[in-house]
């Protein structure tokens, strides 16, 4: 990661009408970075996206990417970028070569090697009619059109929907590699483990406003665990509910389930020395609740 700013807004601001979709947005993404932009659905992310690539007007501020105002040099920043929308429309009658095909003719040409290339990564079909594929097919196709003009820096809006685990994997990892070269991703999710696994700092919004700017393991040390405890005997609540980071605590008998956002070493410091723990398994809190337990006093 440098420290040249790929996108940046200042006081990025959307209404409509009296509705407050994005206000006063603040933010700097670093090129080389994978940024993850975090918030539940309506929260404000696609309209933040749309408004700094000028497909929508901000009521007011301004926003620039690779130091280019986003309205003045519109057309010269779609040379630098990669877009894949979290509705992206393609015709269905082409097939997916074919769906390439035109966008890269729009770009004026590609590699269509590397094309190859990202299409047996992500295991993609493009000999079937758009039409025929099922959602996270078509994904991939709009996955590569993304990704096949290397561009400076990638703009995606919820872009592993539909996708298996694998592929979502390999997605990561394609990533990771864009970052590695200098170049920039800005994701847009409300999925926090797909954050977690490729983004280095995270934004979120709630309600239209960015309320954090954190690293991931920080955002990762806020989530609330679920964790479920298995021992060889009965045991008593009264041994958990003191512990740091421990909030709700229920035992039946050999199984004790609590809520948990402390250091796991503490918590498995206790439960080792003072129980035959037999396994242990966690599930992290979605993101809803961890804004609501963390964010409840800035959001609006």
């Amino acid at each position: 990661m440098t420290d040249q700013i790929a996108i940046h807004t200042e006081g990025l601001t959307k209404h409509y009408g009296d509705v407050k979709a994005l206000v006063d947005l603040d933010l700097d993404i670093a090129q080389g970075e994978v940024f993850g932009f975090l918030g539940p659905n309506g929260a404000g992310k696609t309209t933040m996206i749309r408004t700094i690539l000028d497909e929508i007007r901000p009521t007011s501020g301004k926003a620039s990417i690779l130091g280019m105002d986003s309205h003045v040099h519109s057309v010269e920043i779609r040379n630098h970028i990669g877009y894949l929308p979290g509705d992206l429309a393609m015709y269905p009658s082409l097939t997916g070569r074919d769906t390439l095909t035109y966008f890269a003719n729009l770009r004026g040409g590609v590699d269509w090697d590397f094309v190859g290339t990202l299409a047996e990564r992500l295991d993609a079909d493009l000999d079937k009619k758009v039409g025929d594929l099922s959602s996270g097919n078509r994904q991939k196709v709009g996955l590569i059109q993304a990704f096949m003009n290397k561009p400076d820096v990638l703009i995606m809006d919820e872009p592993s929907s539909g996708l298996d685990p694998l592929v979502q994997r390999e997605f990561q990892t394609m990533m990771r590699e864009v970052a590695s070269d200098g170049r920039t991703v800005f994701l847009s999710s409300h999925t926090l483990s797909e954050v977690q696994r490729a983004a280095d700092r995270v934004g979120i919004i709630r309600h239209g406003k960015l309320i954090a700017v954190e690293g991931v393991a920080e955002l990762r040390s806020k989530a609330i665990r679920t964790v479920n405890l298995f021992f060889a005997a009965p045991v008593d609540a009264a041994v958990f509910e003191p512990l740091p980071g421990v909030r709700e605590v229920d035992v039946e008998n050999h199984h004790v389930t609590l809520s948990f956002d402390g250091q796991m070493e503490t918590l498995l410091k206790v439960v080792t020395d003072s129980y035959g723990l037999l396994d242990i398994t966690t599930q992290e809190a979605d993101l809803e609740e961890i804004f609501l337990t963390y964010y409840e006093e800035v959001g609006a």
